[in-house]
C-alpha cells in the first residue's frame, strides 16, 4: 500500500469523526510495533496539508523489558520531524514478579495508558492518537460478545473524563494486512515485542477465529466493521453520507 492511499484513509477517518481541530496537540503512543509507526508516519504526513493546523509528538512507554533498542525508532521519529520521549516505568516487574497476574494484559494495560496519559499531560497534549485499525475493531467486538454477553466496541474518539483527554482512532479504515504491506514497502523500524505474554492472548483467539470464519465466509470482516458503523452502537455516531467503502 502507497502512502497516499494510507493518507486518503486516515483522512477520511478524521473528518467522518471529526478527530483533529485546529490547534490540537496530539500524542502517539508508540510501541514499536507496526500499528503504532504506521499512524506516526501517516499524521506527520498529515500536517503537512490538513487544513486544520496541529502538533504531534511521539512517547514510548518503556514497560522495563531488557534489551529494547529505540535507537531505530529514535532516528525515524528524526526523519519525521516528531518530538520523541521515552518513559522509563518499572511496569514489567510489577506485573510479571510482584503481582505475578494470571491475565497480566489487563493490569500492564491501564498502567501503560495512565503513564502515558501522564506523560501527555506533562508535554501539554490535549488528545492522544492509539493505532487500532479495522481489524481491532471488529476483534474487540468479538471479544465482548464471547466473554462479556454484549455487542460492544471500542469508538473513533473517546473523551476521557479524568484526564480531560480525547483518544482518537484514525487507523480504523485501515485493516491489519494493509498495515503490514505499508510497513514493508517502506522499510518501517519494527521493535519486536519482548513481552512473554505475547501471542499468548484473549485477543488471539478472537482474531484466529475471526480469520478462520473470514477464511470460510469470505469478506465477513469488513461487513461486521460495517454493521458496528450502522448499529448504533455507543461511541459510533451516524457520519455524513455512506458508511466507509470496504475493500
Amino acid at each position: 500500500m502507497k502512502l497516499q492511499q494510507v493518507l486518503s484513509r486516515v483522512r477520511r477517518a478524521v473528518d467522518d469523526y471529526n478527530m483533529i481541530e485546529e490547534g490540537d496537540k496530539i500524542a502517539v503512543g508508540i510501541s514499536g510495533g507496526k500499528d503504532s509507526l504506521t499512524l506516526l508516519y501517516a499524521l506527520s504526513e498529515l500536517r503537512r496539508f490538513y487544513p486544520k493546523k496541529f502538533e504531534l509528538i511521539a512517547v514510548t512507554v518503556d514497560l522495563g523489558f531488557k534489551n529494547l533498542n529505540l535507537d531505530g525508532i529514535k532516528n525515524f521519529c528524526d526523519k519525521l520531524n516528531v518530538p520523541y520521549s521515552i518513559i522509563k516505568t518499572d511496569i514489567a516487574e510489577i506485573v510479571f514478579n510482584e503481582r505475578k497476574e494470571s491475565n497480566p494484559c489487563s493490569l500492564c494495560a491501564k498502567m501503560r495508558k495512565g503513564a502515558l496519559n501522564y506523560a501527555m499531560e506533562d508535554a501539554g497534549c490535549n488528545k492522544v492518537a492509539y493505532a487500532h485499525h479495522r481489524d481491532d475493531v471488529v476483534e474487540t467486538m468479538m471479544l465482548s460478545l464471547i466473554y462479556e454477553g454484549r455487542i460492544h466496541t471500542f469508538s473513533p474518539v473517546t473523551f476521557l473524563d479524568k484526564m480531560k483527554i480525547t483518544v482518537i482512532r484514525p487507523l480504523i479504515y485501515m485493516n491489519e494486512s494493509e498495515v503490514i504491506g505499508f510497513v514493508n514497502a517502506n522499510n518501517i523500524p519494527i521493535v519486536k515485542s519482548s513481552c512473554p505474554a505475547d501471542g499468548y492472548t484473549k485477543r488471539e483467539y478472537a482474531k484466529n477465529l475471526l480469520n478462520q470464519i473470514n477464511a470460510e465466509a469470505p469478506g465477513v470482516k469488513m461487513r461486521m466493521f460495517s454493521a458496528i458503523q450502522r448499529s448504533n452502537i455507543k461511541g459510533w455516531p451516524p457520519i455524513d453520507g455512506e458508511e466507509q467503502e470496504l475493500s
